[in-house]
């Protein structure tokens, strides 16, 4: 059978004179075993080629040794030829990526939130009267022993040791409302609540307030503090002055110079105002706040109470005389 030549003639001194000596020639070692079975049938002694090995060994040169035998060269090019094989499959990948969505992610379900009535009023008309307060760290309320000390120092400062003088309150960041409820049970006529978190206004500060019997005398204001104040500050309403205000903020949600001097500005502080300040350990707070004077400030482990209040309420210093007593 004659020989086909599948490219260009190499020149004559590279053919060889005799008939090769093994029945095919070294470039169908190419070829997949299929095309060696039929080109054994097919008695195939000699096949004229030009080019090096390398050439043959590239995807081109089987793509022409398949077509000379009158094979598709797409039915074996998957078989021969690793690198389109991957070639392939990153393609395939790649359209099955562009229709497949990212993966969203989702925070996972917080825990619901639970209440236990672990504090209690002080004094007054609803003393030992437990109150809720929410399980966790989500509202830290002051604690019993600052809120007993806190209502001594306004009750003896104000002239009323026993109890508190009539007025309003105002509890600024009031969370459980055990403040401005204290305020109410020891004498105070009425007690207004700012408070942002609705969960805490629904479930635990009008419970509270329902339970203790103060509802009618109490106000709830579900907004920030500082568009509380900002608001109350920009109304052209006058707004009445509060006799005692509590500030009992999370401590690292708050700039607390910033906080007090935008209450000092505040019409909501009274003439006799007294304003008390729960804050953290190395917070410097300043010995006034608008015309009110500094009148105490105490320490209880981590936490600082200062309370402010009018000139005549301050305690007067010691002279720092020695008295002797003459026998």
């Amino acid at each position: 059978m004659a020989s086909s030549a599948l490219s260009s003639p190499l020149p004559p001194s590279f053919h060889s004179p005799t008939p090769h000596p093994y029945p095919f020639p070294s470039s169908l070692s190419l070829l997949p075993s299929p095309l060696l079975r039929l080109a054994h049938r097919t008695s195939l002694t000699t096949v004229s080629f030009s080019g090096s090995r390398q050439e043959y060994a590239s995807e081109e040169a089987k793509k022409k040794i398949l077509e000379s035998y009158g094979l598709d060269p797409s039915d074996f090019i998957d078989e021969q030829s690793p690198r389109l094989r991957r070639r392939k499959k990153g393609e395939e990948a790649g359209k099955e990526g562009k229709g497949r969505q990212k993966p969203v992610l989702t925070e996972a379900p917080k825990s619901p939130r639970t209440t236990h009535r672990l504090l209690q009023v002080l004094g007054g008309k609803a003393r030992r009267r437990k109150l809720l307060s929410p399980k966790g760290m989500d509202v830290r309320p002051m604690m019993e022993v600052v809120r007993g000390a806190a209502f001594d120092i306004l009750q003896v400062a104000s002239g009323c040791p026993a109890s508190l003088r009539p007025g309003r309150w105002l509890d600024l960041y009031s969370g459980t409302g055990s403040v401005g409820i204290e305020a109410i049970s020891r004498g105070c006529s009425e007690a207004h609540f700012v408070e942002m978190d609705p969960w805490i206004v629904s479930e635990v500060l009008r419970p509270n307030l329902e339970w203790t019997g103060f509802l009618d005398a109490s106000v709830i204001h579900m907004n920030r503090v500082e568009n509380f104040l900002e608001h109350v500050q920009q109304s052209r309403v006058k707004s009445r002055s509060f006799d005692y205000i509590s500030v009992t903020p999370p401590y690292t949600a708050v700039d607390y110079s910033i906080l007090m001097d935008q209450l000092a500005k505040s019409p909501l502080v009274g003439e006799d105002c007294f304003i008390l300040v729960e804050y953290p350990l190395k917070t410097s707070m300043a010995d006034t706040c608008g015309h009110l004077v500094k009148i105490a400030d105490r320490r209880f482990g981590r936490t600082n109470l200062l309370i402010y209040g009018p000139a005549w309420a301050e305690k007067k210093k010691k002279s720092g005389k020695t008295l002797l007593t003459l026998e």
